[in-house]
């Protein structure tokens, strides 16, 4: 339910349209529905401008359903493969500003940048991706300058030492979401030591999500490109 929806059902009600009853069935699950093993949150649209998204890690197939099984209740999802999510576009939503770019190291770190793109075009923004041009070949970055400075903002995807945030940073006017992935050997530390890379960056213009959170950097980058 989202500020549309319940705009356009108190009209309903106040033309006659819908009696009074039939609104307050449609409005009894706000603001959550309490399922016993959990509580979805029907009123974070109208709260953040987001929806509830489930994190699927660590659920059973109850819980969350494969896709198969969510497909079979409502063939409009779609699955993303690289991205490994699941999306169902029920309503029209407010375009941004601008364009999100989204870039990533190398093709490892692609599940983590396609996360945030998917997510990103899902909540109305304009997205182009930009894959596998990391520090070690960094013509191939310097070779995407025209995407990168036509960015609105910028959603960076990378792991081992965590280095390109900070050039892409240096090459822009744009606020840059550093996503660092857990791809790298064991000094990696499973991300962390691009985390840390991350954090002590020397360009002023980036900001540093957790380990693998497209999709939080992309909800970030969406809120910025709808200011």
């Amino acid at each position: 339910m989202d500020p549309a929806a319940i705009e356009a059902l108190l009209k309903e009600v106040s033309e006659g349209k819908t009696a009074v009853g039939a609104a307050m069935e449609k409005l009894r699950n706000l603001p959550f529905e309490d399922m016993g093993f959990a509580k979805l949150d029907h009123h974070r649209a109208l709260r953040t401008g987001m929806p509830e998204v489930i994190f699927s890690s660590g659920k059973t197939t109850a819980q969350v359903e494969a896709f198969e099984a969510v497909h079979a209740v409502e063939p409009r999802a779609e699955y993303h493969d690289a991205a490994r999510a699941i999306t169902l576009t029920q309503a029209a939503t407010v375009p941004g500003k601008g364009m999100i770019g989204v870039v990533c190291a190398g093709t490892s770190d692609l599940p983590v940048a396609e996360e945030a793109a998917v997510t990103a075009r899902l909540m109305g923004n304009t997205v182009e991706l930009v894959a596998d041009v990391g520090v070690a070949g960094i013509h191939r970055l310097l070779a995407q300058q025209h995407t990168l400075k036509s960015a609105r903002v910028l959603i960076v995807c990378a792991g081992m030492e965590g280095a390109l945030p900070t050039v892409v940073g240096g090459l822009v006017n744009a606020p840059v979401l550093a996503v660092p992935t857990s791809v790298g050997y064991g000094a990696s530390f499973g991300g962390l030591a691009a985390l840390l890379g991350m954090l002590n960056t020397c360009t002023p213009n980036i900001s540093v999500v957790n380990i693998d959170n497209g999709f939080g950097a992309a909800c970030i980058a969406s809120l910025i490109n709808h200011l």
